[in-house]
């Protein structure tokens, strides 16, 4: 729960690892278990703001506590190759478990060259991508409305002026995108709030 003085929805609440994924039955350990069966190769796959780097961040301590290295590459908009030309991979190999979080962002070239480094030192790989990548799928992400206004209760607390009802309208409104919501919701709170108390919370 956010402090009661700032807005719940600020970066700082609700950034990838500060929201708990919410996992289907079978939970992390099953998600593992079908990554081991596929060699430690698969994708993620899901919409925009449908929860893809949230599981990642819960994911990485699992798959450590299991034994495997994780080496994490965070891609931005516009990537067309991982940071420094992949010069970490050289460190990959057996354990390793590569993980590329907006793999769609690669040029067909760079992913070629992933592919086959990861295959070269026998290495895992795990990617998030808004459409299927060819590796075996591993899991779909897509926003449920019910975890959403879950999530919604569980940031406002008992200091917020935001209702559950408002949350579908919102979630609506950014097409299943929960993250582009929750940005709406931000500026829903911040008009609700005293004006002595209001203050732009980014951090």
């Amino acid at each position: 729960m956010a402090d009661p003085l700032s807005n719940p929805f600020a970066t700082r609440y609700v950034r990838p690892g500060a929201i708990s994924y919410r996992w289907p039955a079978g939970g992390v350990a099953e998600f593992l278990d079908r990554l081991k069966a596929c060699n430690w190769r698969g994708e993620i796959v899901g919409p925009h703001g449908s929860g893809k780097s949230t599981l990642l961040a819960t994911l990485v301590p699992a798959l450590e506590a299991v034994g495997r290295r994780v080496m994490l590459f965070t891609l931005g908009e516009g990537a067309r190759r991982l940071p420094h030309g992949g010069e970490q991979l050289a460190a990959a190999g057996p354990g390793t478990v590569v993980i590329v979080d907006g793999y769609e962002q690669l040029s067909g070239w760079a992913r070629w060259m992933l592919r086959t480094a990861c295959r070269r030192r026998q290495c895992g790989l795990l990617v998030t991508t808004h459409r299927t990548s060819g590796l075996p799928r591993v899991t779909e992400t897509r926003v449920d409305p019910a975890v959403a206004v879950d999530i919604v209760r569980e940031l406002v607390g008992e200091h917020g002026s935001v209702e559950p009802g408002e949350v579908l309208p919102a979630l609506e409104a950014s097409r299943g995108n929960l993250r582009e919501a929750l940005f709406q919701l931000y500026d829903l709170y911040e008009a609700r709030r005293p004006t002595a108390n209001a203050s732009r919370d980014d951090g």
